[in-house]
This record gives structure tokens, sequence and C-alpha cells, in this order.
């Protein structure tokens, strides 16, 4: 690899990481407003309507297409470091969040104390909870796709993503969702509903970005020269799979 391409490899992996972290942040600010998706009509589970989720989980599933491609042409150390600097930067961002509720609003504020508080309030504790989750479900991820994808010797990509991203998606709304209800966030009553209509989505999406897996795979290994089983080691070059 040319240092050329190195450079390359290198800025394309900091825009995945500014996605990834950017999507994970945006998720554990928004979280707390909820809609109902209607793609099958009105459908409900354990009481509660199909679908009936929290606008966070729209940029959660970005979090796991991009832990997958960081993965797959990068390797299990970087991905884990994604990771890592994801947790971090939330952390970070809900301390400016709880240092600006401090703040007294002045009179003429666009935004008074009473909504800036009813927003942001709960955000440390749902960070809390989202993070405690999202560290078991991305770790989890990480390692059952690089288990498949050292069984399959680099084949079958869909399988690696799949398997993959089911467990962890799980993983992580059975957990978010029940600290959020054991916190008082959320009402006991929300738990199965929200976690099958949770499940439901991210499983949903995780079909649908497959192709997009697909399509950034292929052009990353061919833009980098990459075989099947190759990653780009960012300080040494191009290192094979059983390498690591």
């Amino acid at each position: 690899m040319t240092l050329k391409e190195k450079k390359l490899a290198y800025t394309i992996y900091l825009y995945l990481g500014a996605l990834f972290i950017t999507s994970l942040v945006v998720s554990n600010l928004i979280f707390q407003k909820f809609f109902f998706w209607k793609p099958f009509g009105d459908v409900s589970v354990f009481g509660a309507p199909l679908f009936e989720i929290s606008v966070g989980v729209l940029p959660y599933p970005i979090t796991f297409l991009i832990t997958d491609i960081i993965s797959e042409i990068y390797g299990r150390k970087k991905a884990n470091q994604i990771v890592t600097a994801g947790i971090f930067a939330s952390f970070f961002s809900m301390g400016i969040v709880l240092i600006a509720d401090l703040a007294p609003a002045i009179p003429s504020s666009p935004v008074g104390d009473e909504v800036f508080s009813s927003v942001f309030a709960l955000s440390p504790i749902a960070v809390l909870a989202s993070m405690l989750a999202y560290l078991a479900a991305q770790y989890v991820d990480i390692a059952i796709y690089h288990f498949w994808k050292k069984l399959t010797k680099g084949k079958y990509l869909w399988l690696r993503n799949n398997f993959s991203t089911f467990s962890s998606q799980f993983i992580d709304t059975f957990t978010v969702v029940g600290l959020l209800c054991l916190f008082g966030v959320l009402p006991w009553s929300m738990f199965y509903g929200l976690v099958v209509s949770g499940v439901s989505f991210k499983i949903f999406i995780a079909f649908l970005d497959t192709p997009l897996l697909y399509l950034f795979v292929y052009i990353l290994r061919r833009k980098f020269g990459l075989g099947r089983e190759d990653e780009i080691d960012l300080e040494t070059g191009i290192t094979p799979i059983g390498a690591d």
C-alpha cells in the first residue's frame, strides 16, 4: 500500500468514525420523542402498537452498519476503538448538557429553563442506560462478526452482517428498555411492547442495510486492492485476516 493510499484509508476511517459518533450522540439526545410507524397498519403486540418507537432508534442502526464496515475493512481492533470513542463522546456530551441545564436562562431567552429541562433533564439517566446496553451490544456485534468472518474465511458477508446485528440489537433493546423502566424513566407497562417494536424495527433496518454494506465493502476493496480475507492495517498496510 502506498503512502497516498494509507492517507486515504485513514481519512475514510476518520469520516466513518465521525458518522458513528454523531449518530450515537444524537440518538441519546432525541430519545424522548416517540412516534408510531405503520408499515403494516394498526398491529399491536402486548397491548402496545407495533413500531411505537423512540426517534432515538432512527440514527442508531447507522452505528451498527458503520462498525460492520470498519470490522470488514479495518479489522476488529479499529472497530473496538470507535466503540470506545463513542462511549467517551456520549458521556462528554451529557456533561455539557448538564452544565447548560444548570446555567439560568435570562428572561429574553428563546428557550427557558423549564422547556430546556423538560427536553434534556432525563438525558443523563438515558445515556447511562443506553451506554450500558450499547457497550454490551456493540462489543458482542464485533465479536460475532469476526467469529463468522474467520469461520467462513471471508465468505458470506450477509451472514456475518445479519447474525451479528440481530444478536446485538436484541441485547441492546432488551437492556436499554429494561434499564429505563428500572430507573423510572418509562413505565413497565411499555416494556414488552417497546422491546418487540424496537427489535422488529432494527431487524427490518438490518435487512435493508445489507445491500449498503455490500456496496461500501465492494467499493473499498476495489479501491485498495483488498482480497476477501484482507484488512487494512493503518500502521503497516494490508494484512490477511488470520494475521491478528
